[in-house]
C-alpha cells in the first residue's frame, strides 16, 4: 500500500518535470549570470518551505559555485536573519519582512528573487514590486497557476502542479541545477 503510493508520487513529479518551462528556467539562469558578471546583489527569499528553498539557494550558489574563485556570486537570503525578520513582523508587519530589508540594501539592476508556492504570499509580492519600481530586476518562482507573482514579476517560472509538496520539490531541483551550471560555466568541472 505505501509502496503503490511512493510510486504515484514519484510518477506525478517526472510528470511535473517533463511539463516545466526549461526556456524560463534558462531565462533565470542567465539573470543570475549577469547579475554575477555585473558585480549586483542578488536577494532571494520566500516563506516557509519556499523560505528554506531560498535560504539552500543562497549557500549552493554562494558557496557551491563560489567557491575557489576570486570573483563570486552575491547571494543573500532575506529569510535568514531571523532576528530582523520577526522584529519586521511583529513592530511593523509581517507583509513587510522582506521589502523592509529591500530598502536597506537593493540598488538598482539587483535581481531579486521572490519563491511563494501559491504565488499569492504578501510579503513576497510587495518586495517583488518594491524592486520593479525602483530599477531591480524580477524573479517568481510559483506554483499552482502563479498567482500574482506570475503576473508581477519580470519573469516567472510556474511549476505546473496544485501540489504543494511537489511544487517546492521542483524548485529545489532547480536550485541543484542552476549550482551545477554554475559549477561547468566558472570552473569547468560537474561538482
Amino acid at each position: 500500500m505505501i509502496g503503490e503510493f511512493i510510486r504515484c508520487y514519484l510518477e506525478e513529479e517526472k510528470t511535473v518535470l517533463d511539463h516545466l518551462d526549461v526556456n524560463a528556467f534558462e531565462a533565470i539562469v542567465e539573470l543570475f549570470q549577469e547579475a554575477y558578471e555585473q558585480g549586483r546583489r542578488i536577494f532571494v527569499f520566500g516563506n516557509g518551505g519556499s523560505g528554506a528553498t531560498a535560504s539552500h539557494l543562497a549557500c549552493d550558489i554562494n558557496k557551491g559555485a563560489s567557491y575557489g574563485l576570486t570573483k563570486r556570486f552575491r547571494v543573500m537570503c532575506l529569510n535568514d536573519n531571523v532576528p530582523t525578520v520577526v522584529a519586521y513582523a511583529n513592530d511593523v508587519a509581517f507583509a513587510d519582512a522582506f521589502v523592509e530589508q529591500l530598502k536597506n540594501f537593493m540598488e538598482p539592476g539587483d535581481l531579486v528573487v521572490g519563491i511563494s508556492g501559491s504565488g499569492n504570499s504578501e510579503n513576497v509580492l510587495r518586495a517583488i514590486q518594491y524592486a520593479n519600481e525602483r530599477g531591480g530586476r524580477s524573479v517568481g518562482l510559483t506554483g499552482f497557476d502563479g498567482g500574482g507573482l506570475a503576473r508581477a514579476a519580470g519573469v516567472s517560472l510556474v511549476v505546473p502542479s496544485f501540489d504543494m509538496q511537489k511544487v517546492e520539490d521542483v524548485h529545489l531541483i532547480l536550485a541543484h541545477v542552476m549550482m551545477q551550471v554554475f559549477r561547468r560555466r566558472l570552473h569547468g568541472t560537474e561538482r
